[in-house]
């Protein structure tokens, strides 16, 4: 993942010079998706920018953590 950030950070960098400061997050996660849910996890990609207006990312990932039972540690996952 580590390898994933540096290279697209490079990439868009130089390649975009609006996003000359452009960095990404300290942490990271990783999630995998059934095939069957592809569309929908599409759907979701392209209004991600409307519904963080009124979901935010660290609720929305709250939310998630605690609907999979998951233990977040919020001090190391979010900046």
């Amino acid at each position: 993942m580590e390898e994933v950030k540096r290279s697209s950070s490079k990439w868009i960098k130089t390649k975009v010079p609006a996003f000359a400061d452009f960095y990404w997050q300290i942490g990271y996660a990783a999630f995998s998706v059934g095939q069957d849910n592809i569309e929908r996890v599409a759907a979701y990609i392209e209004g991600q920018e409307e519904h963080h207006r009124t979901v935010s990312f660290e609720d929305e990932i709250r939310a998630l953590f605690k609907q999979y039972g998951l233990k977040l540690d919020e001090e190391h996952f979010f900046d």
